[in-house]
């Protein structure tokens, strides 16, 4: 907690009652680094700061670095540079710089900046530089000996560009449609705004289409290699570690590898699905698509407010100006009558015993309740027009119902009893299926195809309601099965499959 309480002083400057004063000393502290100057006095700060109005007395300098240091942005040394006589001596004067809390704070606030007012980018070039290292990738990775310099260098470009390209994307999807800036732009600038962003998001799909395609190429010719430049690599970036033993060094290149490894993967799945999950380029395409219609609604949005539409809120406001200018309390009646149809409802003849003894002068506010059916507020009308409709017996089509769903179940859990087995069998050894047996098995092939990677790969799932745990291991590549069903005949390649009940089943 210690900590953390000293690391939120850092901050104390910003929301201070001289926040602007404090601002300004740091901006030249910060740009004193970047510059490489070690030290500054305070009427140096003083006459290079950027003071939004008339610049402060010294005295006010000095008393802000006093409290900037006791934060602990700045750190103070005394200057004996200028000491020219023994009361300068003892005169407190001070030399500041930024402390290493203060670099930090400076740094996150830069960041932070930066990160706000950057503007969300679709990189095409990106996204041919990805392609290009690759494809260099591919070339020193087809060498009788790589160059595991140049593969080094060639990985790190390829991750720097792709981050570029992830960060971007990313807060592209966040805020594509810009709906500030367009409820407050005039009709001319959102058209040729809209004009722009249209092009602009054409031209991104066409060329993320075919770099994804040249891309994707790319990484499956690589995929038998990776892992070894990969090594190469983490070993090369392990030897820069610190000294230590062997199972250090070993720990060092593991972890490398490792990091290398999930960058590997991340570009993998932005170019190809994972299991159910579609690509990261297939979602930034559906978000490029759907930013269109967005932007369409945010122009429709504007126009409406043009058009003198008025919305509820507005009527309100004005009705309330119109009840604040009535000079009695009769016409603050009449006018709530006449704006919310304050009238008698006796000509709804719904509750006929509580209206019949009422003078027509009666106040609404004295009546009682009157209960009005609800099909009268949906349709205007109480019932409909014409005879009532006649009461019809559905009990046996209920019965008729019942008993088709007691057949059905009983059908599907004798198809379930002939293939969840338990036992491993050969598709071409299953034989004649019926019509409800050859549904389920349909239902389940499919459902654990989804989860194969690979026609030669074995794929295992468990169904979605829970009931059957399904594992299918491809066989020969020249294997066939075949099974006779009353629709026609099934065939392909056969294969090995296990139905079992899982233990919440039935």
């Amino acid at each position: 907690m210690g900590a953390v309480s000293e690391s939120a002083e850092l901050f104390r400057h910003v929301n201070a009652d001289k926040s602007r004063l404090y601002r300004c000393i740091l901006d030249v502290f910060a740009a004193a680094k970047r510059q490489y100057r070690l030290q500054l006095r305070p009427d140096e700060v003083l006459a290079e700061a950027n003071w939004s109005g008339e610049p402060p007395r010294i005295e006010d300098v000095n008393a802000a670095l006093t409290q900037l240091a006791a934060w602990g942005n700045l750190e103070s040394h005394p200057d004996t540079a200028r000491v020219s006589s023994l009361s300068d001596f003892y005169r407190a004067r001070f030399l500041y710089r930024l402390s290493q809390g203060g670099e930090a704070v400076e740094a996150a606030l830069t960041l932070f900046l930066q990160t706000l007012q950057r503007r969300a980018e679709l990189q095409t070039v990106a996204l041919e530089d990805i392609a290009s290292r690759l494809q260099a990738l591919l070339a020193l990775a087809r060498e009788a000996e790589a160059d595991v310099a140049k593969v080094h260098e060639t990985l790190r470009d390829l991750v720097r560009v792709f981050e570029g390209l992830a960060e971007n994307a990313q807060a592209f999807m966040a805020g594509v449609a810009r709906s500030i800036e367009l409820q407050q732009a005039e009709a001319i600038t959102v058209a040729n705004y809209k004009r722009r962003l249209i092009d602009y998001l054409e031209r991104f799909m066409g060329d993320l289409v075919r770099s994804s395609d040249t891309i994707a190429r790319h990484i499956l010719a690589l995929e038998p290699s990776i892992d070894a430049l990969l090594k190469q690599v983490a070993a090369r970036d392990a030897r820069d570690a610190a000294p230590g033993d062997a199972e250090e060094r070993a720990d060092a290149q593991t972890l490398h590898f490792n990091a290398w490894r999930e960058r590997w993967k991340g570009l993998r799945g932005w170019f190809f699905r994972t299991g159910h999950e579609p690509s990261q380029a297939e979602l930034l395409r559906a978000r490029a698509r759907s930013a269109i219609p967005q932007l369409l609604g945010a122009i429709a949005a504007l126009n409406e407010r043009r058009s003198g539409r008025s919305d509820r809120s507005a009527d309100f406001r004005m009705l309330a100006g119109w009840f604040a200018g009535c000079s009695s309390d009769g016409e603050a009646h009449r006018l709530a009558r006449a704006a919310f149809a304050l009238n008698p409802a006796r000509h709804f003849s719904l509750n006929l015993d509580a209206a019949t003894d009422l003078p027509a002068s009666t106040r609404w506010a004295d009546a009682p309740p009157l209960t009005i059916h609800p099909r009268l507020r949906e349709y205007g009308e109480a019932a409909p027009r014409g005879p009532l409709p006649r009461v019809r017996d559905r009990a046996e089509a209920r019965a008729r119902l019942a008993n088709e769903l007691a057949q059905e179940s009983l059908q599907v859990e004798a198809a379930r009893a002939r293939l969840a087995t338990g036992q491993p069998t050969r598709l071409s050894d299953l034989g004649e299926l019926d019509s409800d047996a050859f549904g389920l098995f349909l239902g389940l092939l499919g459902e654990v195809l989804a989860e194969q990677a690979g026609p030669d790969t074995l794929a295992e799932r468990q169904t979605g309601d829970g009931l059957l745990q399904i594992t299918l291991v491809p066989l020969a590549v020249g294997s066939r099965a075949v099974i006779n069903t009353p629709q026609g005949v099934f065939s392909g390649r056969d294969h090995l499959i296990t139905i079992t009940p899982t233990q919440g089943s039935p």
